[in-house]
């Protein structure tokens, strides 16, 4: 059994042959982790600024850097990506951008450290890490931890979970950039002494990455309910120790059939990025109660769950928005959401009762309700389609089964707390984390720009017609009068629709010859003529319809870039 390490601790000193990282002929021990430790630190700190962000695709060489620019006495800010756009929304936050980033201050150590360099304890109350929420509204929240928060975590999890996982490598299907998958891929591992797995992997590569060995799985309700049943599954029998799922609720059946493919019962981890871990239960029964992990505390006020730990930022009890009930032995049962009761028309609904019966159809294998604003309050609803039923492909089928859908609910519910309108779907829309947000269901009904049918394509010359449906919300808001396509639209249109159709420059230099000729409105067919000319770095677009010309003009860019 390998000495347990303070998260404090972890790159104090290095023990060669404790675990590090399992990567094949590749493997290293925490000899390795702690030298890396120590290039990340002396680069760190030859670099000025106190707040860092760190995106690493390797989770090993993310844990090295992590602990280097702790080292450095830096704060670590950790976004969920490395697109574009969250790298110019931290820019007026952060100091610099190391890892996998489009534009790296710092890919890799770029300092040596000295030959008598070493590494004291980190002061756990100092020192911190940013991480973001998802939120239920897709809108990341930054939420700040500090080390004796993940310490205690840690700890919870090693009392509570960490029996009969000695020895182990820890394989995940989730990025260890969000809080969970950074608890459970690295800092667990590296206080337990067991084995990260670098790569995060889908679940159609798990059997070839384990290969036999003594494992664990890190994972989301998302992949666990989409495992492969054709695929050789009992091979890892008997050495898959756990398999812990957390982001989001796992259907009872999804669970249960996780246990009959991979050998061993699902853990679920309760908790969030604000409040830590809450509790934990495993499928060992039709449906478990959550049993709260050591060292929290948890009461049930107003029919609402209430928790106290050493996870949180204060010592103040944090108020969640789920509903529960105690089991009578010293665990609870969450009986959904309290914050999920909208208004429809005065009259109130639950969103997760609405669920529920919509899931009764023999269609349906899940579905999420929520309330769309506009003028008028709808509610929608976003159905995966069960099992060997296909999503429906034209319009009427559409219609048709929502309204099978609608009559289904008529017996409990009337037309005004029905949903009106609805979108089917294979699986429904996940982030990183697994986690099904309110901004990707709202995605569904809110289309900016129609589907394009290509006409023509080809090396400088397209076409494309475009059929403006009343429901996109490009008409939502611009004019008060009449439902009119803004010309900002157009141009944005015209410049996706081209990057779509040819090889162009990034950077734009200015518009040319513009004009506004005839407003286009719902229910028009327009075509889109694009011609890019590459020797003087423009695109020449034009819209025309059956009314005639609707804009035209050209757009410069710069040459060569």
């Amino acid at each position: 059994m390998a000495e347990w390490r303070a998260l404090a601790d972890v790159a104090v000193r290095p023990m060669p042959g404790r675990a590090f990282l399992a990567a094949g002929a590749a493997s290293a021990d925490h000899a390795d982790f702690h030298r890396d430790v120590l290039h990340w630190q002396a680069s760190f700190r030859a670099h000025a600024g106190d707040v860092w962000a760190l995106h690493f695709e390797d989770a090993a060489r993310f844990a090295a850097a992590l602990y280097g620019a702790w080292h450095a006495g830096k704060t670590v800010v950790l976004p969920g990506d490395a697109l574009t756009g969250t790298q110019s929304r931290l820019r007026t936050r952060v100091d610099g951008f190391v890892g996998d980033w489009i534009e790296s201050d710092m890919p890799t150590p770029d300092h040596a450290p000295d030959t008598d360099a070493v590494v004291g304890a980190l002061d756990a109350d100092a020192t911190r890490l940013v991480v973001f929420t998802s939120g239920s509204t897709g809108e990341p929240v930054a939420i700040e931890k500090r080390l004796r928060q993940l310490d205690a975590e840690v700890h919870a999890l090693e009392a509570a979970l960490g029996r009969s996982l000695d020895g182990v490598a820890v394989h995940g299907t989730v990025s260890h950039q969000h809080i969970y998958g950074l608890l459970f891929r690295v800092l667990w591992p590296l206080a337990a002494g067991r084995a990260i797995v670098s790569r995060a992997f889908f679940p159609e590569d798990l059997l070839a990455a384990m290969d036999g060995q003594d494992a664990v799985l890190v994972a989301s309700p998302a992949h666990l309910k989409r495992l492969p049943a054709q695929l050789p599954w009992a091979s890892l029998h008997g050495k898959l120790r756990a398999v812990f799922s957390s982001g989001g609720a796992l259907p009872a059946e999804a669970a249960h059939e996780v246990a009959r493919l991979l050998g061993v019962p699902p853990t679920e981890i309760l908790g969030s990025t604000e409040t830590g871990g809450i509790a934990w239960r495993r499928w060992e029964t039709e449906v478990p109660v959550w049993c709260p992990l050591p060292g929290v505390d948890w009461r049930v006020q107003d029919g609402v769950l209430e928790v106290h730990s050493s996870h949180l930022s204060d010592d103040a009890w944090w108020r969640s928005q789920d509903r529960a009930e105690p089991d009578g032995a010293g665990g609870f049962r969450l009986l959904g959401r309290a914050d999920r009761i909208v208004k429809v028309e005065e009259r109130r609904v639950s969103l997760d009762a609405l669920e529920r019966q919509i899931q009764t159809h023999p269609a349906v294998k899940e579905a999420r309700v929520l309330l769309l604003g506009g003028a008028r309050n709808a509610l929608a609803a976003v159905v995966a389609m069960a099992d060997g039923v296909p999503v429906p492909d034209d319009a009427a089928a559409r219609r048709a089964l929502s309204q099978s859908l609608s009559r289904h609910l008529a017996a409990t519910q009337d037309a005004v707390t029905r949903p009106r309108r609805w979108r089917f779907t294979i699986a429904l829309p996940v982030n990183a984390q697994g986690k099904v947000t309110e901004a990707a269901l709202a995605a569904l009904f809110r289309p900016e720009r129609p589907d394009a049918h290509w006409t023509l394509r080809e090396a400088s010359r397209a076409q494309v017609e475009l059929s403006l449906d009343a429901s996109l919300a490009v008409f939502d808001g611009h004019f008060s009068q009449a439902a009119i396509l803004p010309g900002v639209a157009q141009l944005d249109w015209a410049v996706q629709l081209a990057r779509e159709a040819f090889d162009m420059p990034s950077q734009f230099l200015r518009m040319e010859a513009l004009k506004f000729q005839r407003v286009a409105r719902p229910g028009d067919l327009i075509r889109l003529d694009l011609e890019w000319q590459a020797e003087r770095g423009t695109l020449v677009f034009r819209y025309t319809s059956v009314h005639g010309a609707h804009a035209s003009g050209r757009v410069v860019f710069a040459h060569g870039e």
